[in-house]
């Protein structure tokens, strides 16, 4: 049976908030609740493959610890950019 795009959206949602650490439940679960909605084919493919990644190699992918794989650079760069400034002190 074929995944509707709204239980598409609500799984990519609950795996982006269930990852397995701690730390990367609070970067993806924001961001896949800022975006997900608004991606497009394409970008919900990258992302969902994504999911599929593990935390001890996301997790430095997001800090600039090692670089990410070409295919997610963009994305990870993008992800990065905005949890950093979920993070920054409201001035």
């Amino acid at each position: 049976m074929t995944e509707t795009a709204e239980a598409r959206l609500k799984r990519m949602a609950m795996r982006s908030w269930r990852r397995g650490t701690k730390e990367m439940d609070l970067v993806l679960g924001p961001y896949g609740e800022a975006h997900l909605a608004g991606m497009d084919e394409a970008k919900l493919a990258l992302y969902d493959a994504l999911l599929e990644e593990n935390d001890q190699d996301l997790l430095p992918w997001v800090l600039g610890q090692t670089p990410a794989p070409a295919r997610y650079a963009d994305l990870i760069a993008e992800i990065g950019a905005f949890a950093r400034a979920r993070l920054q002190p409201k001035a």
